[in-house]
């Protein structure tokens, strides 16, 4: 969350499946059937129906009426003209009633040579079945190439949700986002079965939602000069144009140079239309006590003595212990009630800086006519006061995770963030509250993606194993959070949300796991995703280490992840473009070379770049025998640090381990660790190491640096490779955590093969 800069409307269902735990299932991957997420239940059919122009719908009855143009919509992209309505089934799509099917989301789709039928109760269950036949469809949805007929494959579906709330976040305060592109984003998330939309409106950064009653929270509060997180955006944008600050979203004003921009109330209803005639609610977030900097700006009387300043981490808040506190926030959530129907709002409650409330003599007051002891009840006094706000008006509250710290209502939702927090959803589970999971690792979509981050969220369980199976039934779903610090364009915004999207999309859906399966189907979405002009990240090129070593000489020689990709390199420092050396075979390194390799779609757009260093390396002679104790050493150092190279002085706690991991006595939330002693090599080699970690490492063996993965970031992986003799070789691991990660993986390969954990027989000290 800030280190974020880390239901249908009425009622909030829980479904079949919630606090069930994963199994495991194998489907042979048809390609006339690339669905994510992938049904319940699907029975491939004979034949197929053949869909024209002069196919007809047909519904008998008027609470279909809007899916009943959805699906026109849908289908005059590739016909060119709508469908006119029928009266006769045969031949024809069906849109039918169906009182058996229980679920609010379900629905059941027949297809035949004959005829085509889906069937729902409700109308959320019969939009979701027409997303179906979306996918289902050829993946042009908008050719100028109109189609005379479309071949639908026979098939039964029976299908429902696992989980009620299936959400997708996005931060538009950070960096603003057109209201063309949450139209767009609404549309990919009904395409992969998403029904909530969590919109971060409001933060220090920026305010981006009209308040006509206080209209300079966007006259002032929309609008900032260039800060930190744009600079770092500029920096990078020098070698990729994603991170070009978006000029639509740039004015000159009084001689200064102002980024922003905010949603008129009409804009925003708008979008909120377009939501719901997709069943997706949008979820306001108007982040309160803290995160308040682009309103105490405007409005210095929200603080307990009228400055707003940066704290060692967070801004100072608003002040509960004023009823100007109050009445502002009322009148702020009563005009955002007015815009957004869904029946949750979002409170935020995180990250509160609370030392300008321990002096003030307002909180002092109050403190003591409440009987309230500390400044965190008095966060909870904040909160439990605006839920009862909230619950008059017929809405219910919903925040942060730090909400229970002292204590909320079991009514609140809670929705957990903080993975290094692990038993908050328990604690909340416990008390009654109803959870929505969105941990950091791996449901953090602006952590920086590597090959490990679709495989991650796929395997995501919503539900802790710690909590009863009843208990369990108040994890009503998950959802990923996209928080937009260094995501300055719509074109990065859609590489850090896609693929992973649609890894979460079958978790929350269809709660079965068959990763291979998935990944099939997930080639056949590209050419969707392309068609929907989605700047989606590409496959990874498999195989790939970036610190390369080698005796006499090394080969390159990666296949390509997908077929249509065309593998591009250079030898000179420049980036990969369209027309650099093709690399189709095996290219030879006998002298120490950098390359950069990238894979380029045929419309010519570049993956990720990968550096490779090739450097020449004798096999490192091993330690003289010696008796050696199981596992490594492992310093403990309390205490932040920026970078694994500051860590200094003597160590709080020396443990003995048996693995590369985080050992247990580790209670700081931020410290640093290094681990020293020897790995017994069992043979000669060239090996490779691959160090993921959140924040920082760096990995030494033989006294040679093989990984720099220093931090601080989110969890990701680095390899290197190192020349090593059989018997014992020296090895350092240093690492920091900065508050909120926890993962520390070390995984090694010999000659290629696959990475896998290092034996903890070969830890000596």
């Amino acid at each position: 969350m800030n280190k974020k800069p880390y239901f249908k409307s009425g009622g909030l269902v829980l479904l079949l499946g919630c606090g069930l735990t994963f199994a495991t299932f194998a489907q042979e991957v048809n390609p006339k059937f690339p669905l994510i997420p992938y049904p319940t239940s699907l029975t491939p059919g004979k034949g197929a129906f053949a869909l024209t122009a002069d196919t007809k719908i047909v519904s008998a009855s008027r609470r279909f009426d809007n899916e009943s143009v959805q699906l026109n919509l849908l289908l005059q992209g590739y016909l060119g003209k709508p469908l006119k309505k029928g009266v006769t089934e045969e031949h024809n799509i069906v849109l039918k009633y169906d009182a058996s099917v229980t679920s609010p989301e379900g629905y059941n789709l027949t297809i035949t040579s004959n005829k085509i039928v889906l069937a729902a109760k409700e109308p959320a269950g019969m939009f979701r079945g027409v997303e179906t036949i979306r996918q289902l469809l050829p993946a042009d949805e908008h050719s100028r190439v109109l189609l005379k007929k479309i071949s639908l494959p026979g098939v039964s579906i029976a299908d429902q949700p696992a989980y009620a709330w299936r959400g997708m976040h996005l931060d538009v305060s950070r960096h603003f986002f057109s209201v063309a592109y949450l139209k767009k984003f609404i549309d990919l998330m009904a395409l992969y079965k998403f029904n909530k939309f969590h919109l971060h409106l409001t933060d220090d950064q920026g305010w981006r939602i009209e308040i006509k009653k206080y209209p300079k929270l966007t006259e002032e509060g929309a609008w900032r000069t260039f800060n930190n997180q744009d600079t770092v955006c500029m920096k990078r944008s020098k070698t990729n144009p994603d991170f070009v600050i978006d000029p639509k979203h740039i004015i000159h004003k009084n001689g200064k140079t102002l980024y922003g921009g905010f949603y008129t109330q009409v804009e925003m209803k708008g979008v909120v239309a377009y939501a719901l005639a997709r069943h997706i609610d949008i979820i306001p977030e108007i982040d309160m006590p803290g995160h308040m900097m682009a309103a105490i700006n405007s409005y210095p009387f929200l603080t307990s003595n009228g400055e707003n300043k940066w704290g060692p981490l967070f801004t100072t808040p608003i002040c509960p212990c004023k009823e100007t506190t109050f009445e502002f926030a009322q009148n702020v959530f009563t005009e955002i009630m007015a815009i957004f129907p869904s029946q949750y709002i979002h409170i935020g409650g995180d990250e509160v800086d609370r030392s300008s409330w321990a002096i003030a003599d307002s909180c002092k007051t109050l403190m003591e006519k409440e009987n309230i002891k500390t400044t965190a009840q008095l966060q909870s006094y904040f909160i439990n006061r605006m839920e009862k706000f909230f619950n008059a008006k017929g809405r219910k509250l919903i925040g942060w995770d730090e909400i229970l710290e002292d204590g909320i209502s079991p009514t609140a939702m809670v929705m957990y963030w903080r993975s290094w927090v692990p038993d908050a959803p328990i604690k909340a589970g416990k008390n009654g509250n109803l959870v929505v999971m969105s941990p950091g690792d791996p449901l953090y979509f602006d952590n920086e993606p590597d090959r490990n981050s679709l495989n991650a969220v796929y395997h995501f369980n919503p539900i802790p194993a710690k909590l009863t199976a009843k208990e369990a039934r108040n994890i009503v779903g998950a959802q990923a959070n996209t928080w937009s610090e260094k995501i300055p364009t719509e074109n990065r915004a859609d590489y850090m949300v896609f693929p992973r999207m649609t890894a979460l999309a079958e978790v929350l859906w269809t709660n079965k796991k068959d990763y291979e399966g998935y990944m099939e189907r997930l080639k056949m979405n590209f050419p969707r995703l392309d068609a929907l002009n989605v700047s989606y990240r590409l496959a990874d090129i498999s195989g790939l280490v970036e610190q390369n070593v080698f005796t006499d000489q090394a080969i390159l020689n990666p296949q390509k992840p997908i077929a249509n990709l065309t593998l591009r390199y250079t030898t000179d420092g420049s980036l990969p473009k369209s027309t650099s050396a093709v690399l189709n075979g095996p290219l030879v390194i006998s002298k120490n070379t950098f390359v950069k390799l990238a894979a380029f779609t045929p419309m010519g757009r570049r993956g990720d770049v990968y550096d490779l260093h090739y450097k020449q390396q004798d096999l490192a002679v091993p330690v003289a025998t010696f008796t050696a104790k199981p596992g490594l050493l492992c310093n403990y150092y309390p205490g932040s640090y920026k970078s694994s190279r500051l860590m200094a002085g003597k160590a709080g706690e020396v443990i003995t381990v048996d693995s590369v991991a985080v050992p247990k006595q580790v209670k700081a939330p931020s410290f640093g660790l290094k681990y020293q002693g020897y790995l017994d090599i069992p043979q000669d080699g060239i090996y490779s190491f691959f160090l993921n970690c959140d924040d920082g490492g760096i990995l030494n063996i033989a006294g040679r640096e093989v990984v720099d993965n220093d931090g601080p970031h989110g969890p990701f992986e680095k390899s290197g490779q190192v020349a090593l003799k059989k018997g014992l070789q020296p090895i350092g691991l240093d690492f920091i955590e900065g508050g909120g990660g926890y993962t520390l993986k070390l995984k090694y390969s010999l000659n290629g093969a696959q990475p896998q954990d290092i034996p903890s027989s070969w830890l000596k000290h």
